[in-house]
């Protein structure tokens, strides 16, 4: 509550006067004044590149359609034309784009994913520091004054600003993901909720052998997880990724305990407790086996998991209910180190490019964003229609919570407003609170927001002249790491091969991509 009072109604009414002497002076005809000698005409189009959400994909063809960014256009005067990537080649495109002379005036990604890191973008005029523009975002300025930490995750290592960040502004907006249980089975078998890896084989041979789904077959898949799940690697101490410990980098699939939760894994699978397809189950599948009354166990997004199958479920199984678990330890009242959890700053940028030629006016046009105004606008939408104030506070009306088209609530959250997906501006928690409305899905944030996270890597960025080399390691070491996981789980390769398997990955360079991180880590620390 605090952050969002940083952001008062003086500052939004600068940061408009500012924006529309630029951007409105467009439409009538008269020719903007800057401050800034790289400015030329008035913004009023403005051409935008950006990943099209899968769920979103499936009832727009373009983030034009938002309620939310037809008003950002509508109050501010500028076109916005979106540039989406085809489904599925996200990271193909993008290379394809950045490899071009001319890129969109904004381009939002993660850009930490570009080669060389965001700090290379700049260096190779990709993408434009914020730097030398905060004095024309003084909303976005004001947040990072408040919250230094913020700036610091929105930077690189030289100190430049990569962009226009998303911002989750509270603790429970950044858990959103985590272990979760059919709760009606646990009932109709008289079981608890398991918190140990003891306690879930109980559960998981329970779900097993005393047909749960009560259709007298042994179709039940009592736990559906990837190979490397953090929810349950995590139980032995260890991530499939980098984390530290008292700023010593290490990395998780080499440590003793990833063997320890390879052979729990592979017991699990012999004993026919983990799906038999788990590793050829796409999200589609998953959808089809979890609706489908087999699945007892899984990890799940609050509202794209928790949320969805519980309304999916609701007229055709009325006694379908998904809660969420603790992260699973290995003794029980141990507190469990690791965990999903995002960063306040996600790492997703709206960043301008080097091919735009009104950076000051797009730099106030998305400074608008961070506005008390146009935080309404992304999170809310329209008031009157997809919002009403109710003694001063933002309410979803019924196109939202009870969509008269019978979309479910994230797919009419989708269709009008941007705060349920990312971009330039501030998740506010009154959306998040009215988006988790449901019992089970508060609860599993209060679980799921358990884990110390003492071990969590920062966002660090490998420096450029490393960035080749530890793109090549990592290539490497994933490609045979994830083949080598899928075939201790499946017992194709016997567990008593580890220490070949960890000999293997250290020919292939994992000590030199730890020191890599070490030294990220490092330069993090003393940004």
């Amino acid at each position: 509550m605090q952050k969002r009072k940083l952001m008062k109604s003086t500052i939004a009414l600068i940061a408009l006067g500012l924006f529309t002497a630029t951007t409105l002076g467009a439409c009538n005809g008269r020719e903007a004044e800057s401050t800034s000698p790289d400015t030329t005409q008035p913004l009023t189009k403005l051409t935008y590149w950006v990943e099209l959400f899968p769920d979103a994909a499936g009832i727009m063809k373009s983030y034009g359609e938002v309620t939310a960014w037809k008003q950002v256009q509508e109050k501010t005067g500028v076109e916005i034309e979106f540039q989406h990537p085809a489904q599925g080649q996200l990271r193909e495109q993008f290379n394809l784009l950045v490899a071009s002379n001319q890129l969109p005036d904004v381009v939002e990604f993660a850009w930490n994913a570009y080669p060389g890191g965001a700090e290379k973008a700049i260096r190779d005029k990709k993408i434009t520091s914020l730097n030398d523009y905060l004095e024309h975002a003084p909303n976005l300025k004001a947040l990072f004054d408040a919250n230094p930490e913020w700036r610091k995750m929105a930077s690189t290592d030289a100190g430049d600003i990569i962009g226009f960040p998303f911002i989750r502004e509270d603790i429970t907006q950044q858990v959103f993901l985590g272990p979760a249980i059919r709760q009606d089975w646990l009932d109709k078998l008289d079981l608890s909720v398991p918190t140990t890896i003891d306690e879930w084989h109980t559960v998981l041979k329970a779900f097993k052998e005393q047909d749960p789904n009560g259709n007298g077959e042994a179709d039940e898949i009592p736990i559906l997880i990837p190979a490397g799940e953090l929810a349950f690697a995590g139980a032995f101490g260890t991530p499939n990724d980098f984390y530290q410990e008292n700023n010593i980098v290490k990395y998780g699939p080499i440590e003793p305990g990833f063997k320890e939760y390879l052979a729990t894994m592979n017991q699990w699978y012999n004993e026919g407790l983990l799906d038999k397809d788990f590793a050829i189950t796409d999200s589609k599948m998953s959808d089809a086996k979890i609706t489908g009354n087999q699945v007892g166990s899984t990890v799940l997004f609050l509202n794209g998991g928790i949320g969805k199958y519980m309304d999916l479920m609701a007229k055709s199984q009325p006694d379908f209910k998904i809660v969420g678990t603790p992260y699973p330890t290995l003794n029980p009242g141990e507190k469990p180190l690791f965990g999903y959890s995002d960063n306040p700053v996600t790492g997703i940028f709206a960043a301008i490019t080097g091919s735009n030629e009104n950076v000051v006016e797009t730099v106030k046009l998305l400074d608008y964003l961070y506005s008390e105004e146009g935080k309404l606008l992304m999170n809310f939408g329209k008031e009157g229609e997809t919002y009403t104030l109710v003694d001063g506070e933002p309410k979803y009306t019924d196109v939202i919570l009870k969509n008269p088209d019978g979309l479910p609530i994230s797919q009419a959250f989708r269709k009008h407003i941007m705060g349920a997906t990312s971009g330039p501006f501030v998740q506010d928690i009154r959306h998040t609170k009215q988006y988790t409305t449901k019992p089970e899905q508060q609860e599993a944030m209060t679980l799921w927001s358990s884990p110390t996270q003492v071990h969590k890597m920062p966002p660090v960025t490998v420096a450029v002249g490393d960035s080749s080399r530890y793109a090549s390691i990592m290539n490497d070491i994933n490609t045979f790491k994830d083949e080598m996981l899928l075939k201790f789980i499946m017992g194709i390769e016997p567990l008593e091969n580890f220490d070949h398997y960890v000999k293997t990955l250290k020919g292939l360079g994992i000590e030199e991509a730890i020191q890599i991180q070490q030294a990220a880590l490092e330069r993090y620390n003393n940004r």
